[in-house]
């Protein structure tokens, strides 16, 4: 088939099955961008992949802010199960068509220990997304989206199809606020003057992981639900919300029923030990 009408084909199949994003890298961008090492490339992975397909699911902010919470747990789970879903699909799909594919799915572990030895995982969807043009790594070194800033998730497709790429986004998206910085609990990620990718403090972020899964409330999610960046943020307008998160921390210390803070934490005391 036509390379280019396969990849319409694509497009159009995700979009009506429900995904928010789609985005195509051409395997030896890894190669050419170099900041991947070399294991850790679609073509060491699988040596038949020329192409690249990531596809995205937006997570409603108002469920984000919530976090740590039951809601925001059910929402990663379900977000993550879709994305799954989507990628099986999609795969054979491909493989019916005389493309042979396959998918990595959108987290590599099934637990957070080997992250103590190991802490990367097998795949990045994180840079997979922004070689397929969905986004900018920002300070959090999470990918951000016009779309949901850093509030979507990635499930990646190999394809031995040659199919037309998508160019990355040339301008950064992250406007280095701190909020993301300023919000860890952990204080995991420190700004830097020399590139818009901060310094990141994965053990300190695996703590917080860790503590969250005993308390069955994970993941963390702070750094997401407060960047600025993000379309739904207009959607979901809310005035000073900001200055809101910045505060959350102190006034919630100071007193655990503050008003402006009850809706969150209402749903963080119900459903979560």
């Amino acid at each position: 088939m036509d390379p280019q009408a396969l990849k319409e084909i694509i497009v159009r199949f995700v979009r009506e099955a429900g995904a928010d994003m789609v985005g195509i890298a051409p395997a030896e961008r890894w190669d050419e961008d170099g900041r991947v090492p070399p294991d850790f490339r679609p073509a060491a992975l699988w040596a038949p992949a020329r192409s690249v397909i990531v596809l995205g699911l937006g997570m409603p902010l108002p469920m984000v802010e919530t976090t740590p919470s039951i809601v925001h747990m059910e929402l990663y789970r379900t977000v993550n199960r879709k994305l799954d879903l989507l990628a099986y699909d999609l795969t054979m799909l491909l493989n019916r068509r005389g493309a042979a594919s396959f998918f990595f799915p959108r987290d590599g572990f099934s637990s957070l220990k080997p992250f103590h030895e190991r802490p990367v995982a097998a795949f990045s969807h994180v840079m997979a997304a922004y070689y397929a043009g969905l986004g900018t790594i920002g300070a959090s070194h999470c990918l951000l989206t016009p779309a949901f800033g850093p509030r979507v998730r990635f499930v990646s497709i190999f394809t031995a199809a040659d199919l037309p790429a998508d160019t990355p986004l040339e301008k950064d998206l992250c406007i280095r606020c701190g909020a993301c910085a300023d919000c860890c609990p952990k204080k995991a990620i420190t700004l830097r003057k020399d590139r818009v990718v901060g310094d990141y403090d994965m053990p300190a972020c695996l703590e917080m992981a860790e503590e969250l899964t005993r308390r069955r409330c994970y993941p963390c999610g702070i750094c997401t639900k407060v960047c600025p960046i993000g379309e739904d943020r207009r959607l979901y307008r809310e005035k000073g919300i900001l200055k809101k998160y910045r505060k959350e921390a102190e006034a919630l210390a100071a007193d655990p029923n503050d008003p402006q803070y009850r809706s969150w934490t209402h749903l963080r005391r119900y459903g979560t030990p």
